[in-house]
């Protein structure tokens, strides 16, 4: 990735979840405003992000990812966050993973030189934007994927119209599951559509999603018959390149993919023409969460030897702070924010601190008190959250609340600027996404 001053970039000063600011101002100039979030010196609600919790996350990721040897793409799509992009490699990332053309657009305008698209790429308007990014820059490194001969011979006819070959994987899927290759038949007219563009398309390797299932048995039986497949492709000498991309990896069974991939050996044929790649492409491990991430954490520091044997876990690094907007019976809260605040698709957000800030017919805390356990979030609309809260609980209009979040990737597509706290709570900076 090329370095990017990221200080020198406008602020959005119109958007929400910030405080008071001077139009034209840059992103450098954040940290200086003296923000603080207990003191009310930013707008409510606002999304922020703890900066040790997130370099935390960053080096357990490239620790395990060294353990097994591995290189990580992680998904950006998570984030959109060029920031964050930038922190990811310098902690070892080789690439980054995107779902979207544009997506891979936004990257590429922000630096990134190294995209695994694992998604097909489907329609011209979108092949034409890839197809500019390539001929921008000839030694950018892009890979998608393709299941189905109609897309090969869609993108091997426009590629050779452009004078530009195409990288492309084979994606292998799971019955019943989203998108990929599922039989032999399948894999053969993939291959000869392929076959028919060697001009403007390469096969340069494999890539599967094993995050549509939740049986383990069923995931480990699907890794197998992948490397399997890739075994065979290589036998045939079917790879354009010696260095053979195997990617898979969501990030709920990371280390049930690492696992399975590093079982066989690196060389994949007899004559040791392709040698074995293998890229995970885990996205939310840069904030993680206190929903599915956190459970599967859980099931992954039991169960792998890796992970039981390092000495941290994953931390939550993304939380919503939200105020009290009305208490208007017993037993029920409203809180000032909502679906368009915070992602609820993997369950609501959890309260886990409140402050009571100073005023002039109160008296305030002085520090973030743990949230009870029984405060809950039963429902939300665009702007409200609905709490359920005792009847006697020490709760007051104007209180703040920090939420925990589970599935961040739905809740970071809600905000263009997220701020960057310490444990202080200080504002320290703040991150663009480019949804």
């Amino acid at each position: 990735m090329s370095e990017i001053d990221f200080s020198q970039q406008p602020v959005n000063t119109l958007t929400k979840g910030l405080g008071p600011l001077s139009a034209g101002v840059c992103k450098g100039d954040i940290r200086g405003q003296g923000w603080n979030i207990l003191r009310e010196d930013v707008s409510l609600p606002v999304a922020v992000l703890l900066e040790e919790r997130v370099e935390h996350n960053l080096s357990w990721m490239r620790e395990f990812i060294q353990r097994y040897q591995l290189k990580l793409a992680p998904h950006g799509k998570t984030t959109m966050s060029p920031e964050l992009y930038q922190m990811q490699l310098e902690f070892g990332a080789w690439g980054i993973t995107l779902a979207t053309a544009p997506q891979v657009n936004a990257a590429f305008a922000h630096g990134v030189r190294k995209v695994i698209m694992a998604n097909q790429l489907i329609g011209k308007g979108n092949m034409a934007m890839i197809a500019g990014l390539i001929r921008e820059d000839p030694a950018f490194d892009f890979t998608c994927i393709v299941d189905s001969a109609n897309n090969a011979d869609a993108l091997g006819h426009y590629f050779a119209s452009q004078q530009l070959k195409l990288r492309v994987m084979f994606e292998y899927g799971i019955a019943g599951g989203r998108t990929g290759i599922r039989t032999d038949e399948q894999e053969a007219e993939v291959l000869a559509a392929v076959k028919r563009w060697p001009q403007s398309l390469a096969l340069v390797g494999v890539e599967l999603y094993e995050g549509v299932s939740n049986d383990e048995a069923v995931i480990r039986a699907f890794l197998r018959h992948v490397m399997t497949r890739t075994k065979a492709l290589a036998q045939a000498g079917e790879f354009a390149e010696p260095q053979v991309i195997l990617t898979g990896a969501g990030s709920a069974w990371f280390d049930v993919v690492a696992e399975e991939l590093t079982r066989e050996e690196t060389h994949l044929d007899a004559e040791k023409r392709y040698t074995l790649d293998i890229i995970l492409r885990s996205g939310c491990y840069v904030t993680h969460d206190v929903g599915a991430y956190q459970a599967a954490l859980e099931r992954m520091q039991t169960s792998n030897p890796v992970a039981r044997e390092m000495n941290s876990s994953l931390q939550p690094a993304l939380q919503v702070w939200a105020a009290v907007q009305s208490l208007p019976e017993p037993g029920r809260a409203i809180i000032a924010f909502g679906k368009r605040d915070a992602g609820y698709d993997a369950g609501y957000p959890k309260a886990a601190g409140h402050f009571r800030p100073s005023s002039a017919t109160q008296a305030g805390y002085t520090t973030v008190v743990p949230a009870p356990e029984d405060w809950k979030v039963f429902a939300m609309m665009d702007q409200h959250a609905f709490m359920s809260v005792p009847e006697n609980a020490d709760l007051k209009v104007g209180d703040m609340l920090v939420f925990d979040i589970s599935h961040p990737c739905l809740t970071f597509d809600k905000w263009r600027q997220l701020l960057l706290v310490n444990e202080q709570w200080d504002v320290t900076g703040a991150v663009t996404t480019w949804f």
